[in-house]
């Protein structure tokens, strides 16, 4: 593992002059559309970049840096995360089957997890997209791309791209969701995976429910990877990656492979003692976040002011680039590995170069 030993003075000019750098890229064929300084091709990137590695993987800690880092708006845990676990729990409460009713596989409480997935990935993703999509309630206010939804265009099914990703993330997605979590609730059911009592371990359930997240970036990295070996990319993840200008149906919009494979993440909890409000938090958030990962707008715009963090602008890279960003800041295996693109204009240039030679090898086969 390696870790960033950068001073604060170092790191306070690295972010000058990457700052300098990108407003210098910006200022070439610039235009502003609803107040966004874009590029010549209407490309609009924060200032800062990408997000910054977390504060947990840098040495030595700083442990003021890490409290905000986990405790701070648009930090680990607020809102997103905290938001998550809420619907986690209230499913649990109130819309799960009991787990008596899970002893054996039955119709009606399968199909009972199955329509309540779809209504669920349906107003997540539905409601990311009526917003800054369909209405355009904020014009392209923080969108990092001038263009919306593709029509005409036969790559995708029924030549639509929003039609294309909807019936790829409900058929296929909701249904290997849903199929992850019955076998799960059945597992739990017939104790064949280790339960967790949350009136005995109340300390290790809320430590283990506030770090799926960072489980679920470690699962993504790695699986993600896997699925750009060229016979799996291929095979399956060229679907995803039709998507070049992303919205939030995009996120989900997989391959029944590369659904398989992604779901995967919940299979933890064969060996990690948990309890079902656990596991649900892993599909739910292995389910919901993509469409908010994929929205293409930097924040939410609320009550005319209020900004919320929305898309991830490392993760529009990486379907802008294809080789680079193939996990997320908060666990920067890609700073490691040397696939980071930060959004400078040197990761630009390194970017075109590798295209370039992809395209020239291509040629040469």
């Amino acid at each position: 593992m390696v870790f960033s030993n950068s001073g604060g003075d170092a790191k306070h000019t690295s972010q000058i002059q990457r700052r300098s750098r990108l407003a210098e890229m910006n200022t070439v064929n610039n235009e502003l559309i609803d107040g966004m300084l874009r590029d010549k091709k209407g490309f609009w990137q924060p200032d800062r970049g990408t997000a910054p590695p977390s504060p947990l993987f840098t040495w030595p800690l700083k442990a003021s840096e890490v409290f905000k880092w986990l405790f701070g708006f648009n930090g680990y845990l607020f809102p997103w995360n905290i938001i998550y676990m809420a619907i986690a729990t209230l499913t649990w409460l109130y819309f799960q089957p009991a787990l008596s009713r899970c002893v054996e596989f039955r119709a009606d409480w399968i199909l009972e997890m199955f329509v309540r997935n779809q209504v669920m990935l349906v107003i997540v993703a539905g409601g990311w997209h009526l917003r800054l999509w369909s209405l355009k309630s904020q014009g392209l206010k923080f969108k990092y791309t001038p263009d919306w939804m593709a029509e005409g265009k036969r790559k995708f099914l029924w030549s639509n791209q929003l039609h294309d990703n909807i019936f790829w993330s409900c058929v296929s997605g909701g249904t290997i969701w849903t199929a992850y979590e019955v076998l799960m609730m059945w597992a739990y059911a017939n104790g064949l995976i280790p339960y967790l009592d949350p009136i005995q371990h109340p300390v290790y359930f809320v430590l283990l429910l506030c770090s799926i997240q960072l489980w679920r970036l470690f699962h993504f990295y790695w699986t993600h990877r896997l699925l750009h070996w060229p016979p799996l990319y291929k095979a399956a993840h060229f679907l995803h990656h039709k998507n070049i200008n992303i919205g939030p149906w995009s996120g989900l919009a997989m391959h029944p492979i590369e659904h398989i494979i992604y779901f995967s993440c919940i299979l933890i909890h064969w060996v990690v003692p948990s309890h079902p409000i656990h596991m649900i938090m892993n599909a739910q958030h292995a389910a919901f976040t993509p469409a908010q990962g994929h929205v293409g707008f930097e924040s939410l715009i609320v009550m005319g002011k209020v900004r919320i963090p929305a898309a991830s602008y490392f993760h529009q890279l990486h379907h802008r680039y294809f080789e680079c960003n193939y996990g997320e800041p908060d666990f920067p295996f890609d700073l490691w590995f040397g696939t980071s693109h930060d959004g400078s204009s040197e990761a630009h240039s390194v970017m075109r170069d590798k295209s370039k030679v992809r395209l020239n090898n291509s040629k040469k086969q």
